[in-house]
């Protein structure tokens, strides 16, 4: 029961700074009409926690191996919610954007934090559905970001949203101080330690790989499908907000049934393939539609905006797990990091991209990368190690 609630900590942690880190997309309308930008700036502004969460991953990894994830989700969420209340005053496009990124590798904290607390306090064969919970904590804090922040910008503007995002950060950080813990020592003995670097295994350079070609999909559907829904559909943007978290709130379910499914076959990368050939198919008529404009457009985005992050923790787990417990985070802010470069060069790309030819371009270019992941998920290699 105990470990359950350390990862219900995690949990809170990873969902309350998300809606700052991911969620300010979700208003790129009204940053487009605040600081009077193009589609491309205003997608630099709403993904600018990016960039310093690729700079500062790695580091709360190896600070969370040291001295353990109650300091490290205290300290870096708190700093994030101070960063975020500071952004609320400044005009500056590019103070802005430092101070976004500041708040991003600050508050970045919690997505290392939250995955170690799974490979220490759960036994493998309960990790694919802990793992599904932990991830349910992006779609939680994307759902509550979907539903709170665009009726907030409405109401209170820019300001109010970032004030916002200050206060969940905030709250989640003083729970996490107060209440983590570290697990039973007979979880995490030395005999777990490796003895190599764990990157002499190519199956991890493989799922860092495969995690960087997914997230193309995403952070495309992600970045613009509520500007999608309000430009070429014509959508109210607190609707296509809705339209989002309803979709969020949906692959929460799946994310831990996606876990679920892992643990009683005993693979990881198995059921990532599958996954990854139901969002080509999702993708495919998503191009259709927008390119069309028809019905089929909007209707496949807000599948789109489950399927493609449905994965996400398989292969996060995977990566945890070919590192080991006393290298897990460091790896892991590795393969947030890979995630992390890709989307920040995915977001202003992907706007030139859809200023230049129109959202079905964009979705095209991420069925590409969908489809060109397909050969590299380390399938063979799992079943292998799973069968010795």
């Amino acid at each position: 029961m105990r470990r359950w609630v350390m990862l219900a900590l995690g949990v809170n942690a990873h969902a309350g700074v998300t809606l700052g880190l991911s969620g300010l997309p979700l208003v790129i309308p009204d940053l487009q009409r605040h600081f009077g930008v193009s589609l491309p700036v205003a997608g630099i502004i709403g993904n600018a926690p990016g960039i310093g969460i690729l700079f500062a991953l790695v580091a709360w990894g190896a600070l969370a191996d040291r001295h353990g994830e109650r300091l490290v989700l205290g300290l870096g969420v708190g700093l994030a919610a101070v960063l975020f209340a500071v952004v609320a005053f400044v005009d500056q496009i590019w103070a802005v954007i430092v101070l976004l990124a500041l708040a991003g590798a600050a508050g970045c904290a919690a997505l290392v934090g939250g995955g170690r607390i799974v490979l220490r306090w759960f036994l493998p064969p309960e990790r694919g559905v802990a793992m599904g919970v932990r991830q349910v904590s992006y779609t939680l804090g994307m759902a509550a970001a979907a539903f709170v922040l665009p009726p907030v910008s409405r109401a209170h503007g820019i300001s109010g949203v970032l004030v916002v995002c200050a206060g969940t950060c905030l709250l989640a950080a003083v729970l996490a101080a107060a209440f983590l813990a570290e697990p039973p020592h007979t979880a995490t003995r030395s005999r777990d330690a490796p003895t190599v670097s764990p990157y002499r295994q190519p199956a991890l350079w493989r799922v860092h790989a495969t995690s960087a070609l997914h997230v193309v999909p995403q952070i495309v559907v992600g970045t613009y499908g509520v500007a999608c829904l309000v430009g070429v559909y014509g959508w109210d943007g607190v609707e296509a907000g809705r339209l989002f978290g309803f979709a969020a709130l949906g692959g929460a379910a799946i994310r831990v049934a996606v876990g679920r499914w892992s643990d009683v076959t005993g693979l990881r990368m198995a059921p990532l393939r599958l996954l990854t050939l139901a969002a080509l198919g999702v993708l495919a008529l998503l191009v259709v539609g927008t390119f069309t404009r028809s019905w089929l457009g909007a209707a496949m985005l807000a599948l789109a905006s489950l399927i493609t992050v449905a994965g996400n923790g398989l292969a996060y787990l995977a990566a945890g797990e070919l590192a080991g417990p006393a290298a897990a985070g460091r790896v892991l802010g590795t393969h947030n990091t890979v995630q992390n470069v890709v989307a920040l060069a995915v977001a202003p790309l992907a706007g030139l991209l859809i200023t230049g030819s129109g959202y079905w371009a964009a979705f095209a270019a991420g069925l590409v990368c969908a489809l060109l992941s397909l050969p590299v998920i380390p399938v063979r290699g799992e079943r292998g190690r799973r069968a010795t």
